[in-house]
C-alpha cells in the first residue's frame, strides 16, 4: 500500500484460448471456473448444452513494478461432459 491506503499496483487480466490467442478478461477467475465465449462466468446447470463453453485449467500470474497480470488458460468442454452440465 501506497500513501493514505491508495493501492498503487494495476490488476490486468487475460483470457488464454486453446489456440493462442488472447483477450482481455472482463472479470478476475479462478480454476475450474466454467466461462463463456467472452470470458464471463457460467453458472451450473447451463441453461443450454449447444454452447460454446470454456474451462480455466491454468493460472499464471506476471508481476512488474506497478502492475499485476493474470493469464487465464482455458480448455474447451465438449460431448457429454457439456451434456451433463446442462439442465
Amino acid at each position: 500500500m501506497g500513501c493514505g491506503g491508495v493501492k498503487l499496483t494495476l490488476d490486468y487480466h487475460f483470457l488464454v484460448y486453446p489456440d493462442g490467442d488472447t483477450q482481455e478478461a472482463p472479470v478476475p477467475l479462478r480454476i475450474d471456473q466454467l466461462v463463456d465465449l467472452n470470458g464471463y462466468p457460467l453458472s451450473s446447470p447451463l441453461p443450454l448444452h449447444r454452447m460454446i463453453v470454456y474451462r480455466v485449467f491454468k493460472i499464471r500470474r506476471r508481476s512488474e513494478i506497478g502492475e499485476e497480470r493474470s493469464f487465464y488458460h482455458l480448455e474447451l468442454v465438449v460431448g457429454a461432459e457439456l451434456r451433463a452440465l446442462a439442465r
